[in-house]
């Protein structure tokens, strides 16, 4: 029963969006209302509001650290196992794609899945953020960058942590995050997906033959 109110709570947690709560701060629009339509912090950096942007990424990796440190923390007064943890740390992070409050339409979980890297093992988040800053740097498409990111999370989790139940988790995490961006992966197969330009920072354009109307973004 205490191992399924972890769960349960970390997917309340999971379901706060920021994004929401920041354009709302902000008096910006409904982040699911203009640009891609995915409630992230790269949506908002549309809006020109960076402080906005910056709240919205710190917030979304926020909960998935806290959830997932907390439960850690208080593993041995509750006698909480491996697995628990790692239920705790893929429920936040179900709770951010699909959350309770916002009619189960969320980010595609990038941010929170950082934080979640961070609070499992600083070695983990090491890796996968090197991977992002090579593939940002190299192909300047954010969205691959965030799924090579991943899949460096998955191979070091597994190289780390061999078959315990972080691996697993880690691997469903990255399964969701490449599944939230199918929309990108296709753009990415017709060469039609939106790089970034490196030198304004965060913004993005279009690759020469895009025809959609709606701008593109990863996390």
């Amino acid at each position: 029963m205490t191992q399924a109110i972890f769960i349960g709570v970390a997917y309340l947690i999971g379901s706060v969006s920021f994004v929401v709560i920041v354009s709302w701060c902000f008096g910006l629009p409904d982040p699911h209302t203009y640009g891609s339509g995915n409630p992230g912090a790269t949506n908002v950096l549309r809006t020109g509001k960076k402080e906005a942007a910056v709240l919205t990424l710190l917030g979304d990796a926020a909960k998935g650290a806290i959830a997932l440190s907390l439960a850690k923390r208080l593993a041995p007064e509750f006698d909480l196992t491996d697995f628990t943890l790692s239920a705790v740390a893929l429920a936040v992070f179900i709770g951010h794609l699909y959350p309770l409050y916002f009619r189960f339409k969320g980010g595609k979980g990038v941010s929170t899945a950082a934080g979640i890297l961070l609070a499992l093992d600083l070695r983990i988040a090491g890796v996968a953020l090197l991977a992002w800053l090579i593939a940002i740097v190299v192909f300047r498409y954010s969205s691959l960058a965030s799924m090579v990111g991943a899949l460096a999370a998955t191979v070091a989790t597994l190289y780390l942590f061999r078959w315990s139940p972080f691996a697993p988790m880690v691997l469903m995490m990255t399964m969701l995050l490449l599944w939230r961006h199918r929309g990108n992966i296709q753009r990415l197969v017709n060469g039609t997906e939106g790089r970034i330009t490196l030198l304004r920072g965060a913004s993005t354009r279009r690759a020469p033959n895009a025809a959609e109307p709606r701008s593109r973004e990863a996390p």
